[in-house]
């Protein structure tokens, strides 16, 4: 019997012509994905009228020195709740580490701490912040994948953290060898 196919440490880009279109040039770096389900963080799309220094404000943290950058849109799923994707060299209570095929590729941070280290500088040398997230059920991803919705590309930091957001789709499908003038709409039957 085949092993399961897990995808933690990808990224997962939209297919042109994608059904659902919350998720049109998605993103979505996939944090978690088992025989439970997957989360994922959106890194495609910033959040519009929101910024950095803002949201460390609403939650009462002196910005101090942090940068006034974007936050991104981590998905549908509750859009109040913040993460942060960071470089490895930082970790938190509740960091989780998630490693692609030759092993780590970023940090994922849900709770308060990094906010503050990032504000204090004494965060994580790269990092993203995204508010929301896309989540799979048991098998859901899994169907995704055999049907033309998703595409599993290799995650590397430099194009989680040093890609501009509106070329991290292009340059995901890119770094996979992919043109994506070449991508159809839509699928066919052979």
């Amino acid at each position: 019997m085949d092993e399961p196919r897990f995808l933690s440490g990808k990224l997962l880009l939209a297919m042109p012509g994608m059904a659902d279109p919350r998720f049109e040039r998605a993103v979505v770096a996939l944090c978690v994905h088992d025989e439970n389900g997957a989360v994922g963080v959106g890194i495609g799309q910033k959040r519009a009228g929101m910024r950095f220094r803002s949201l460390l404000e609403q939650l009462e943290i002196d910005p101090r020195d942090a940068p006034d950058c974007a936050v991104h849109h981590g998905g549908p799923v509750e859009p109040g709740r913040g993460f942060v994707l960071h470089s490895t060299d930082w970790g938190g209570q509740d960091s989780l580490q998630v490693n692609g095929p030759d092993g780590a590729v970023f940090g994922m941070t849900g709770t308060i701490d990094v906010l503050k280290a990032i504000a204090e500088g004494q965060g994580p040398s790269q990092w993203i912040v995204a508010l929301g997230y896309a989540g799979w059920g048991e098998g859901q991803l899994d169907e995704e994948m055999t049907r033309h919705g998703w595409y599993a590309a290799p995650a590397t930091p430099k194009l989680i953290f040093d890609t501009p957001t509106d070329e991290r789709w292009v340059a995901a499908f890119k770094s996979d060898g992919i043109d994506i003038r070449l991508l159809a709409n839509e699928t066919g039957a052979a």
